[in-house]
């Protein structure tokens, strides 16, 4: 497996690269988000680790591009930043997962494995319909009826898990382990707003059930 790391830390960077390579992967090392993007075009990874913080192109600015040209190459941030809304952005703008600093080498090593995997069963070709609602795993594309809607990268993703496992109740923690891979716990509003803004966007009839104490699933009556 191929791994681009992008840190501006020397040390941190020279230290993943040798950690990674002992553990069988390929390693192109980057120092910032522009080399990132020149190197991933050019050799593509199977898996990018980035920092937030970079100096010219950071790390979200990496994910933002990437996700907007649709690349769905896993992301996986290393971060100082451990408030909620700072991990929410950077899953927000793209990636998959998220490592705080100063980090365990085997924590990274097993969330690089657990991205890897979830990589190899992401649903491809068909598209997945639920009543009214379409939804192209490829493309990365939404329709409910014959009106294009357009979602975030987290939206998207949310709203696919559903449409999986339709007509299932996927708990609170399932959810939260699946689209951010992390469980922010009981108290957290996160999963909540997401789902109102999916709500929002697909409008009326509701596809998208509350199930109270428990989570949320996808009927299309």
């Amino acid at each position: 497996m191929k791994v681009l790391v992008a840190d501006d830390d020397r040390a941190i960077r020279q230290s993943l690269t040798t950690a990674l390579e002992l553990n069988g992967y390929q390693v192109t090392a980057c120092k910032d988000g522009v080399e990132a993007l020149a190197a991933f075009r050019s050799d593509r990874p199977d898996v990018l680790v980035l920092d937030v913080m970079m100096p010219g192109v950071d790390g979200l600015g990496v994910c933002r591009v990437l996700r907007a040209e649709g690349d769905r190459t896993p992301i996986l941030m290393l971060t100082a930043r451990v408030e909620t809304a700072d991990r929410v952005a950077g899953l927000d703008a793209g990636a998959d997962d998220y490592v705080p600093k100063p980090y365990d080498i085997d924590e990274v090593l097993a969330r690089l494995r657990a991205l890897l995997r979830r990589a190899e069963q992401t649903p491809t070709g068909d598209d997945l319909v639920v009543g009214d609602v379409r939804l192209s795993p490829t493309s990365r594309r939404v329709w409910r009826a014959d009106h294009e809607i357009e979602l975030s990268k987290t939206e998207f993703d949310l709203l696919e898990l559903l449409m999986i496992n339709s007509g299932i109740v996927l708990e609170h923690h399932v959810i939260y382990e699946r689209i951010w891979g992390y469980d922010f716990g009981p108290d957290s509003k996160n999963l909540a707003v997401y789902v109102g803004y999916l709500r929002r966007k697909l409008g009326p009839p509701e596809v998208i059930r509350t199930i109270r104490g428990v989570g949320y699933t996808m009927r299309s009556s």
